[in-house]
């Protein structure tokens, strides 16, 4: 069963913060709370953690993981923002947005899009995964934790460790996260694309 951290939402505890980055250093799957509801997140270079997500969400091959990023700065490490883009995307960050982009070869190959050679990339506006992020050093690979057959994903570490408590390590309980999925935006054609609805405005993108 999972270990359950319960976290300071607005001053999360180092000590614990760095328990849980921990387990992900150590191969291990964790479900965390972000400004849009709960996620699993594993280590970049975890084959069985991205597994496990794709077990857990019986997701399919052409399924975007993100890379939760703690920065800007971070973020254009494994993703390539185009300048027409740069403005759009630095505007929205951190924010409930996913972006679609290009990976650099900074990302397994494994976590991007089979012929797109994309993945999803986040910056959060949420104090304890930001926390996470920076004392893994590293992105953290995720999936918005929607389980199969769901409308709406897990927002409440009790019902996280009720449903998936045996399939994660640990669980965090760092108060009530965001309730909706953050909106995700594709920048790998000519044009921004809205790719789902979500959390973050994205009336700019539906006008032109």
């Amino acid at each position: 069963m999972a270990t359950l951290l319960e976290i300071h939402p607005d001053n999360p505890q180092p000590r614990l913060i760095e328990r849980a980055a921990q387990v992900l250093r150590d191969g291990g799957l964790i479900a965390y709370p972000t400004d849009s509801c709960y996620a699993l997140g594993c280590a970049l270079e975890n084959k069985d953690g991205i597994e496990r997500i794709t077990r857990i969400r019986q997701l399919n091959s052409k399924h975007h993981f993100t890379l939760m990023c703690h920065d800007f700065a971070q973020l254009g490490q494994f993703v390539i923002v185009d300048n027409s883009d740069f403005r759009a995307i630095k505007s929205m960050t951190p924010g409930p947005y996913t972006f679609i982009m290009k990976a650099t070869k900074e990302v397994p190959r494994r976590m991007m899009h089979p012929k797109k050679h994309s993945v999803g990339a986040r910056i959060p506006q949420n104090t304890t995964a930001l926390a996470l992020v920076e004392a893994m050093g590293e992105p953290i690979l995720s999936s918005t934790l929607l389980l199969p057959g769901d409308e709406d994903p897990l927002t409440e570490a009790a019902d996280v460790m009720d449903q998936i408590g045996h399939e994660v390590d640990v669980v965090i309980d760092s108060g009530t996260p965001g309730v909706v999925p953050t909106s995700v935006i594709d920048f790998t054609g000519k044009h921004p694309e809205v790719a789902r609805v979500g959390a973050g405005d994205v009336s700019r993108f539906l006008d032109e």
